[in-house]
């Protein structure tokens, strides 16, 4: 892995280059997702079927072949190993019982007056849950994506998933079925978006759409929004790690390939204030890369967008860390609790040696659907929020009126409103 020294002559413009490493080219792909999307619209069911031809090389025989039957997905969730099963149920429960704990709550208050403020939480009817599908299929993204959902109290969950060469991964269905979703749609890419976002004659349109995706799906997704809510635009993977002496050199490299093994395009960067452990790091990397079955795109990945950056202390490590404003974040020091609060910017944040990112993949609960590409300077991971709409709830009593009246009429007034002004002070004169 490249190593940089934050004190030599040139790291200014070295770093400012990987601060770069979540652009995606989105304006290279944007007018064919926009035809793409513009025909599913105008032809319905008419385009997906041609779009799922042209992409994943099957052609549909009829529109009913655009969905899976739930007696698919309770026979894959049979046929999977009972130790499988359990894993799954497993991640089922702990990302529920965390994301329980994030529910919003609808509340009044009242005023001495009598008025009443408050807010009212109210799930979307219907989520729309894009999940990587194929021999590539994450069967973790959609528990990740719908049980938020499910804990929410959306009604309806819809999905569309690819089937490449109409393989459809057993994984996927099983967990689907764990769920209980029953709308599961053999549709990918940007297609599958706007299916979601405009509705056809099979798929509904949705209130919101969620879920990760290549450039194809995330530029249809910037594209729909307003038509739909979204959850993010995300980009390829990343991890950061923040890293003392007291760290193995071994469990850092292979945290760094947990994110290279991704994507070609994913960042794994490390910043530590010990020079000896950047090299060793560096090493190990090498070692380690020859072991993975992924090697190749790991390799890439790491050739072209890794780095170690080797800072004079701590302090200068946590602040650079904070202008990454990594997807995954692990603080692999003697003390993390002590750095966690100049940490700022990170989707998730993994403290501790025993503590590798891949557990927040699978199986410790919080989302693992997070912002990329430093916009965790001001995106927050999927929640039960990306479900949920709030309501304003004002009521106004006899006193609030005359304690409130006046006020609100001159605003109206100097702002030229006198229907406004008018609305208030026939209320004043009652």
């Amino acid at each position: 892995m490249k190593i940089y020294y934050s004190d030599d002559e040139g790291f200014e413009k070295s770093f400012a280059e990987l601060l770069q490493r979540g652009a995606m080219d989105i304006d290279q792909v944007t007018d064919t997702v926009a035809g793409l999307l513009r025909e599913i619209r105008q032809e319905g069911n008419a385009a997906l079927r041609r779009h799922i031809e042209r992409f994943d090389r099957w052609k549909p025989a009829d529109d009913a072949a655009l969905q899976i039957d739930p007696a698919e997905m309770a026979m894959a969730y049979e046929a999977i190993s009972p130790q499988l099963r359990d894993a799954l149920h497993l991640a089922y429960e702990r990302i529920r019982a965390y994301h329980e704990k994030l529910m919003p709550r609808s509340w009044i208050d009242y005023e001495k007056n009598g008025s009443l403020l408050g807010q009212k939480v109210t799930p979307v009817d219907r989520a729309g849950l894009y999940i990587p599908g194929g021999k590539a299929a994450y069967p973790s993204s959609l528990l990740m994506n719908a049980v938020p959902a499910m804990v929410a109290g959306v009604e309806e969950i819809v999905v569309c998933t690819p089937t490449p060469d109409h393989e459809v991964n057993v994984l996927l269905l099983a967990a689907c079925h764990l769920c209980g979703i029953e709308r599961v749609y053999r549709v990918g890419g940007a297609s599958a978006i706007g299916a979601m976002a405009y509705g056809t004659e099979t798929i509904p349109k949705v209130d919101v759409i969620t879920g990760p995706g290549n450039i194809f799906v995330a530029t249809a997704k910037k594209l729909v929004y307003g038509e739909v809510n979204i959850d993010m635009i995300a980009g390829p993977s990343e991890i950061g790690v923040l890293a003392d002496s007291s760290a193995r050199p071994d469990w850092l490299a292979m945290d760094l390939l947990s994110q290279a093994e991704h994507d070609e395009m994913a960042s794994s960067i490390l910043i530590t204030d010990d020079a000896e452990l950047a090299v060793r790091v560096s090493d190990e990397v090498e070692k380690a890369l020859s072991t993975l079955e992924r090697e190749e795109i790991a390799r890439k990945s790491i050739e072209e967008r890794g780095a170690i950056i080797v800072t004079s202390d701590m302090d200068e490590a946590v602040e650079l860390m904070n202008e990454i404003a990594p997807e995954h974040l692990e603080v692999m020091t003697a003390s993390p609790m002590e750095l966690l609060g100049s940490i700022k910017h990170a989707g998730a944040i993994f403290l501790g040696h025993l503590t590798p990112e891949p557990i927040g993949d699978y199986i410790a609960g919080p989302n693992h659907t997070l912002p990329t590409g430093g916009t965790a300077k001001f995106y927050s991971p999927l929640s039960v929020e990306h479900f949920l709409k709030k309501s304003s709830l004002i009521m106004m009593s006899e006193g609030g009126i005359d304690e409130l009246g006046e006020a609100c009429a001159l605003l109206a007034r100097t702002e030229g409103l006198t229907a406004h002004e008018a609305s208030v002070r026939i209320r004043l004169e009652k």
